[in-house]
C-alpha cells in the first residue's frame, strides 16, 4: 500500500514529522499564491527516503466572486492564478499535466459536473472527502464523482498543521518517487479514500471549516489582487505576458 495526502497547504519540519507519524508515504504540497519554482524547491528540501513531497499548484481560475479551483500536478512550466478556466485547462493540456478537482460543486469556488464534463479529457480525479466539507458536501462530491465517472481522491486540504494526515488516498501498489505518484493519478491506479474518525477528527474538521473565514476575506482580496504585485498574478513579469489574453484581473 502507498498512502498519499494529495493536498497540503503548508510544509515545514513539523508537517513532515506529523505526516510520517500518520503513516503517510507522500504528500502533495500546493500552497496558495506561490510560484511553481518556489514550491518545487521546498518540496525537494523536505523530501527524503521516508516521505515523498510532490509539488502541486491549486490554480484559482475566473474572478474572485466566481472562481473555480483546479489542482495541477506534473507541471513543467508555471501557471498563474486568475486566468479564465478555459485558459488554465488549455495550458494544463499543453503541458501534459494532471488535473484534480478539489472540493467539487462547493459554493462558488469549485468545478461542477458541467465544467468537469467539458474538460473530461484533461481532468483525472474528483475529491470525494474534504475535512472542510460538511457531511452533505462530501455526499454531493461523491455523487459528482459517480456522475462524471472520474476516479476519486481524498485529501486533508490542510491549512493547519494538525489536519495533515487526517485524510489520505491509499493506492494498492507501492510507488517510488514523485513522478510515480503523478502517474498513478494520471492513469487512474486502484485506490481507496480513507480518513480518521472520532471526536479528534471532528475537532480538526471544525477548525479547518472556521479557517474559511480568512480564506474568503476582503482583506486578503485587496492584498492579493488589487495591488497586482503578488507572485502568481497573471500580469506579473515572471509570466512574460503569456497569459495577458486570458487574465481576468
Amino acid at each position: 500500500m502507498f498512502r498519499v495526502d494529495p493536498h497540503v497547504k503548508l510544509l515545514d519540519d513539523r508537517v513532515v514529522e506529523r505526516a510520517k507519524r500518520r503513516g503517510l508515504d507522500a504528500i502533495v504540497y500546493a500552497p496558495h499564491f506561490t510560484r511553481l519554482g518556489e514550491i518545487r524547491a521546498r518540496a525537494r528540501r523536505f523530501s527524503d527516503e521516508d516521505l515523498v513531497v510532490v509539488p502541486g499548484r491549486e490554480v484559482f481560475t475566473g474572478t474572485w466572486r466566481d472562481r473555480k479551483h483546479v489542482l495541477m500536478l506534473g507541471l513543467s512550466e508555471p501557471v498563474p492564478d486568475f486566468i479564465t478556466l478555459s485558459g488554465a485547462m488549455n495550458e494544463l493540456r499543453r503541458q501534459g499535466g494532471v488535473g484534480l478537482v478539489p472540493h467539487p460543486d462547493f459554493a462558488t469556488v469549485s468545478l461542477g459536473t458541467e465544467e468537469i464534463d467539458r474538460y473530461r479529457d484533461t481532468l483525472h480525479a474528483v475529491e470525494t472527502y474534504n475535512p472542510k466539507h460538511r457531511a452533505s458536501h462530501n455526499e454531493q462530491a461523491r455523487a459528482v464523482a459517480r456522475e462524471t465517472g472520474l476516479s476519486a481522491f481524498g485529501s486533508s486540504y490542510a491549512h493547519l498543521r494538525g489536519t495533515v494526515g487526517e485524510v489520505w488516498t491509499e493506492f494498492d501498489a507501492p510507488l517510488r518517487g514523485r513522478e510515480s505518484v503523478v502517474t498513478a493519478f494520471r492513469e487512474g491506479a486502484d485506490r481507496r479514500v480513507l480518513h480518521r474518525d472520532g471526536p479528534a477528527h471532528a475537532v480538526r474538521r471544525h477548525a479547518e471549516f472556521a479557517h474559511l473565514a480568512y480564506e474568503n476575506s476582503w482583506k486578503k482580496l485587496d492584498r492579493i489582487f488589487l495591488s497586482g504585485t503578488e507572485p502568481t498574478h497573471p500580469h506579473n513579469v515572471a509570466y512574460e505576458s503569456r497569459f495577458d489574453d486570458v487574465a481576468v484581473y
